[in-house]
């Protein structure tokens, strides 16, 4: 018996797809409408925001408590944790050659002595996060409650753990608590369903501030940098994950993107990776991802598998450099991508990281001025829609890639939804 079809206007990414074209109608016939526009878009993004501690706590901690094997859980994290760390290392040292490449940043001559660093003060101040002690601190939370209220995503894993390993220790006396966690963790996401009904119009609201701002040219000519960084993007996807995808995951990556292709439209309108985590974890576990591995990786994939951000870390501050006419050797280069391999994990956790990942980066080395930072804060939001794309893209091979290597995953389903042809 066949089922009826659902109509074609009921698909969600068809509706964000949408959303983001009249969005950028509204912002370009009324550009008075963007911060209207811009409060849509935040709206969205903080509905789906208040829930994402509860999703990763109740993830990892249900996930962790059901393996009932310690060993195990730190098995999959090391293996987690070597793959974030080499992917990324990739990403920098790729964005670094393109950016070299293509150097979109020559000819600009923009004099030092005229750069203000107004703008720019806000992020020097969270910039302090970004440093060995600076990230120790921040990885644990002045109370267990506090990292929720501040969404801190890398507090919260931290806390998470704690608790999942003290749910393990309790064994029996402790199933209630996992029964309930459980309960909380279908209502949180009975309720994200709801709210993701209201993705067009977040994504609409958006779309709608960034042409509002900076003019319908905004999405059709970016400039040379934002040009050049979606094109580094596009071979950093076709060149890294790729053979990933199919050597290491055994499946075809344009059919994992087809998959999600609802969640990354939505990260590229609202430029947050967060709003799109709750559907994510179901994502992975509907194409036969072990649950509890799933609710491991992906909220740690969060804070250390940035791949997209770190194409954007290793491009902007050579960039920068370009821009005012400072001739970087290859040993300063180098230097700059081996600081960046270190504030880059520091800024796991950190709001607006990337922004002040750059900053931090900038004020260690010494190389380029502090205030240079506010030639790119223009176009950083357009580029930002590009890279979180990649990020998660990216946390969701590594997601699959993992479950594979640890034999957790249910290759019928994995290869039947996304199966070389």
């Amino acid at each position: 018996m066949s089922t009826a079809r659902k109509p074609f206007w009921s698909d969600l990414s068809l509706q964000v797809i949408a959303g983001m074209v009249l969005g950028a109608i509204i912002g370009w016939a009324l550009p008075d409408s963007a911060e209207f526009m811009r409060t849509l878009g935040d709206l969205f993004v903080r509905l789906i925001s208040m829930f994402v501690g509860l999703i990763i706590f109740c993830s990892i901690v249900h996930g962790i408590a059901t393996v009932r094997d310690s060993a195990r859980v730190g098995r999959v994290a090391i293996k987690a944790l070597i793959y974030f760390e080499v992917v990324t290392s990739l990403a920098l040292v790729i964005g670094l050659s393109m950016i070299n490449l293509l150097g979109p940043g020559r000819g600009m001559h923009i004099d030092p002595a005229k750069l203000s660093g107004s703008a720019v003060a806000p992020y020097l101040k969270t910039a302090d996060q970004i440093s060995a002690s600076g990230f120790l601190l921040n990885l644990v939370p002045h109370t267990a409650f506090s990292a929720f209220a501040e969404g801190n995503v890398l507090q919260v894993v931290f806390v998470s753990v704690l608790f999942a390993f003290a749910l393990l220790a309790l064994g029996p006396a402790g199933e209630p608590m996992l029964g309930l966690i459980d309960i909380i963790k279908k209502l949180v996401f009975r309720i994200i369903a709801w709210v993701m009904k209201l993705a067009p119009l977040g994504a609409m609201g958006a779309i709608g501030f960034t042409v509002a701002k900076f003019g319908l040219a905004s999405l059709v000519s970016l400039g040379a940098m934002v040009g050049g960084f979606y094109l580094t993007c596009f071979l950093f996807i076709l060149c890294v994950f790729w053979p990933i995808a199919h050597f290491l995951g055994g499946i075809s990556l344009w059919k994992l993107a087809k998959h999600i292709r609802t969640e990354l439209l939505i990260v590229y309108g609202t430029s947050s990776s967060e709003s799109v985590l709750p559907q994510l974890v179901g994502r992975m576990t509907s194409v036969g991802c072990d649950e509890g591995l799933v609710g491991l990786v992906l909220p740690t994939g969060y804070s250390f598998n940035h791949d997209g951000t770190c194409l954007y870390f290793a491009a902007a501050p050579i960039f920068l450099a370009q821009a005012l006419g400072i001739e970087l050797s290859l040993m300063q280069q180098l230097g700059l991508l081996a600081v960046l391999l270190i504030t880059s994990k520091g800024g796991a956790g950190v709001a607006g990281s990337a922004i002040v990942v750059v900053v931090s980066t900038l004020a260690a080395t010494n190389l380029i001025p502090v205030a240079a930072v506010g030639i790119i804060l223009g176009v950083h939001r357009l580029m930002s829609s590009m890279f979180v794309v990649v990020n998660i893209l990216g946390n969701a091979l590594a997601t699959i890639v993992v479950a594979r290597w640890e034999g957790v995953v249910d290759q019928d389903r994995l290869q039947a939804t996304l199966g070389r042809a």
